[in-house]
């Protein structure tokens, strides 16, 4: 089935206000008019208002890099979906492969903040994917396998409508190494079965599944002419606006 494209920036700690509001006045003259993909950018939270700003009046979609599970609390540092919401955020990044390697994120936690995201309206793009070991060692499939089988405990396929996955093999993020459309392929596939078993036949046709991993200009067309791929999260490559509305429109 036809599945929109979806393309996403994840700026991870990069940009001040300013630089933002930079970034959309060269961004929005070079995809004017484009429809073919949703378009979505995720800032750091301080950015946010200079995002939501920026973007007014165009069809572009913000997101956060994470998000708390709770609703409010003693909770130093944390923010909530309705905060995000409130911010004027639609989606938020959950479960990146750097909030697993260096803030203690795992499976359990992931699928908490899935449920806390779906409750609120939010769209969450959850990431998963195996290490430079794993793929070496002939195990992506049950890594994968793992990760959404623990991500989508407990949560029902009508509640999970909006859901996204991002595929990102660790080793291929800021490194310059791509997967191959035929790799990624083979993932999306695993992952598409994988969300079939947990949350039914139907949302898993429907989902769109991401790929993630040193996206650029020069390889975007041919990893998104895959009718299996869904579109992109892309790194590094989005914090320049020419740079990322060359991917946008491949």
């Amino acid at each position: 089935m036809l599945r929109k494209k979806l393309i996403a920036a994840n700026w991870k700690m990069y940009k001040s206000p300013e630089q933002t509001r930079e970034f959309f006045r060269a961004f929005l003259p070079m995809i004017a008019g484009h429809e073919r993909s949703e378009i979505v950018i995720c800032p750091p939270y301080i950015d946010l208002h200079a995002a939501v700003e920026s973007a007014q009046g165009s069809a572009i979609a913000l997101g956060a890099q994470n998000v708390y599970w709770k609703e409010e609390g003693a909770f130093t540092g944390e923010v909530s979906c309705h905060m995000l919401k409130s911010a004027g955020c639609t989606h938020v990044i959950i479960g990146h492969s750097e909030r697993r390697q260096f803030f203690g994120e795992t499976d359990e936690t992931v699928n908490l903040k899935l449920k806390a995201a779906l409750n609120c309206g939010l769209t969450p793009i959850v990431c998963v994917g195996e290490v430079l070991e794993e793929r070496e060692a002939g195990l992506t499939e049950d890594v994968l396998r793992r990760q959404c089988l623990r991500a989508f405990d407990a949560i029902s396929g009508e509640r999970a409508h909006k859901l996204v996955v991002a595929y990102e093999p660790v080793w291929a993020i800021g490194t310059g190494k791509t997967a191959t459309p035929a790799m990624a392929v083979e993932a999306h596939l695993t992952i598409r079965a994988e969300v079939s078993k947990s949350l039914g036949d139907d949302l898993a046709r429907k989902l769109r599944i991401l790929y993630g991993g040193s996206v650029k200009p020069e390889n975007a067309k041919s990893l998104m002419s895959e009718e299996e791929i869904d579109g992109a999260l892309v790194g590094g490559a989005s914090l320049d606006a020419r740079s990322f509305a060359a991917i946008v429109m491949y």
